[in-house]
């Protein structure tokens, strides 16, 4: 937006050589519709911005503004005489809608700036908790079920960490009680390479101990984690289990998933 005040002129010198006198005849017929002027210089300035950026000047280091504005013009369907008959009318007949017009670009470029703003404080700052099973796990399961098994699509490159807190009771007979925690590619969940984590194994002694497992999900390689939080050496799973899982989170980096 600082620049707008350049667009401006640039456009006054793009309508200047189409404009023989004030008192020349000017209608609305073949006019560009004020809707899609709001669109056309939306675009202009968009385009005036991008043009200061240095590697995007490297790239059109051939081009200009004004042949620029040009090429967007014809985007928009139009010519740049019709163009010209347009804010030429504008000036001489009714600057009031073109200032009209110029509110509504800078509204949308502020409403613009401000989503970027919001979506890039999104990415920076905490995301919720996406752990994809329950909040806590507790044996023997008032509902039954014994089963720790969770599954979860990651594709943000970076480091992450698998936390929770386990409280194992002396009266538990599971044989080297462990999380078993393994990557695969989403495409192959379950015919593909498993990629473990390293093992740790709980204590029994019936107090809450903090766990944690980090991996890396490679750039441009998406990866579901999958596994359990209880698993065990026995050779069957008919024993007596007696263990708490809660507090469970995915972290990115420092922040919580």
């Amino acid at each position: 937006m600082t620049r707008f005040a350049s667009l401006i002129l640039i456009m006054i010198f793009l309508i200047t050589g189409a404009c023989s006198s004030r008192k020349s005849r000017l209608d609305k017929r073949h006019m560009i519709p004020e809707k899609e002027m709001v669109s056309l210089m939306t675009d202009f300035q968009i385009a005036d911005g991008l043009l200061i950026l240095p590697k995007i000047t490297s790239w059109t280091s051939s081009l200009d503004s004004i042949t620029t504005y040009i090429q967007i013009i014809e985007k928009h369907g139009y010519t740049k005489e019709i163009f010209d008959k347009t804010m030429k009318y504008y000036f001489y007949h009714d600057p009031k809608k073109l200032n009209k017009i110029y509110d509504q670009v800078l509204g949308i470029l502020s409403e613009m700036e401000s989503r970027i703003i919001k979506e890039s404080a999104t990415l920076t700052s905490p995301l919720t908790n996406q752990w994809p099973g329950k909040e806590y796990y507790l044996f023997p399961s008032s509902s039954g079920s014994d089963s720790t098994m969770f599954d979860m699509a990651l594709y943000r490159t970076g480091l992450y960490t698998l936390s929770f807190s386990v409280t194992l009771y002396p009266d538990d007979q599971s044989v080297n009680p462990k999380p078993s925690v393994f990557l695969t590619s989403p495409d192959s969940i379950n015919t593909g390479k498993r990629q473990y984590l390293k093992s740790i194994y709980y204590l029994k002694d019936g107090l809450s101990h903090n766990y944690s497992l980090t991996f890396t999900i490679p750039e441009k390689k998406p990866r579901n984690v999958r596994g359990w939080l209880f698993d065990f050496d026995n050779l069957t799973v008919d024993f007596e289990k007696h263990i708490k899982i809660e507090n469970i989170s995915i972290t990115f980096g420092s922040q919580k998933l």
